[in-house]
């Protein structure tokens, strides 16, 4: 409890959440960005002739946001602790192979498994390496990317496998004029968050990610919570692979490279307020900031940005996000102490 004035007493919960809504705070202000990039967007796209608020457009923005939305929440969990994954483009392409060619003999709940197990399994391996091996997460993973890459290079030259008609519903029904697989993304979204925010597991991951000496002085089980959280990361890689498959038809070995998710999912984990060296942020602000670049891509696309042009403003909205969320951070270390 804390004091507020004389003989009243207000729950600590209570300041909290007005800290939150206030608009200093990361998740309000990537939200806020991802509606000032659509205003400008639609008032651009106008200028020029188009027409950017559609139903067709806003279908497509959203269709676009489920993979990187899976990655991107995936990598919020394993940054939070401190650590990253650079596997994840490479485990995309792969899974989309494992799940078509599995649905092609053994039907689509064994290819679910498969695909899962696969992904587990690879998350496992990352956190034992970046634990066990003491190797650094961005070497360690790189490590993992580079031999998946030659898997699939030397066993694939194609699309591989056939996703039947039926499991491809999850690609491109809607219910309404929202697409299945939001759904999907919003249900997995809300597990991360659940598990992160309302869970000792989540808890030791701000831990071990703020200072993991101190939360392995507390008791907290650090490395275990590293390998959980690598785990975590690559199941929901292996539900954007299972999407991407339902939306190809067939497995592509470049399904996740062509797309760059392990730069974008970083990406939109940082735009979202989230701290590359752990123990801030989550899974609310990393969905903002793969709508803002999602809505980003949709204006370039109608206004036919040469790919230069449009990497060098995503680069920049980046680095000037990463900049306003640290100057709050810069101002606390500045103050004098009591």
């Amino acid at each position: 409890m804390t004091a507020t004035e004389p003989g009243r007493l207000v729950p600590p919960r209570a300041g909290v959440r007005l800290r939150r809504i206030r608009l200093g705070d990361p998740v309000v202000g990537v939200w806020l960005a991802a509606l000032t990039v659509t205003l400008l967007g639609w008032i651009v796209v106008a200028a020029r002739g188009g027409d950017f608020l559609t139903t067709t457009n806003a279908v497509a923005i959203l269709q676009n946001s489920v993979a990187l939305g899976l990655v991107a929440v995936g990598q919020s969990a394993v940054i939070l602790t401190g650590s990253l994954d650079l596997s994840v483009a490479y485990l995309i392409s792969l899974g989309t192979l494992v799940a078509a060619e599995t649905m092609a003999s053994g039907g689509v709940v064994t290819a679910v498994i498969a695909v899962l197990a696969l992904s587990a399994a690879v998350g496992l391996a990352n956190g034992l390496i970046v634990t066990g091996l003491k190797v650094n997460a961005f070497i360690a993973t790189l490590g993992t990317a580079f031999i998946l890459r030659g898997w699939i290079e030397d066993n694939y030259t194609g699309p591989a496998g056939k996703v039947p008609a039926s499991f491809q519903h999850l690609g491109y029904d809607r219910v309404g004029p929202v697409p299945v697989s939001v759904f999907l993304l919003a249900a997995v979204a809300a597990a991360v968050w659940f598990l992160t925010r309302r869970t000792r597991l989540g808890h030791h991951m701000y831990a071990t990610g703020g200072d993991e000496h101190a939360a392995r002085l507390s008791g907290v089980r650090t490395r275990r919570t590293v390998v959980i959280a690598h785990i975590i990361c690559s199941l929901c890689v292996g539900a954007a692979a299972l999407f991407l498959a339902a939306r190809l038809g067939a497995g592509a070995p470049w399904a996740g490279t062509e797309a760059r998710y392990d730069l974008e999912s970083i990406a939109a984990v940082v735009l979202g307020g989230t701290a590359l060296a752990g123990g801030r942020g989550g899974v609310a602000g990393t969905l903002g900031g793969v709508l803002v670049l999602a809505v980003l891509d949709s204006v370039f696309n109608q206004l036919a940005v040469d790919p230069f042009f449009k990497n060098v403003v995503r680069g920049v909205v980046i680095i000037a996000a990463v900049a306003v969320y640290a100057r709050p951070r810069r101002a606390a270390k500045g103050r004098p102490t009591a």
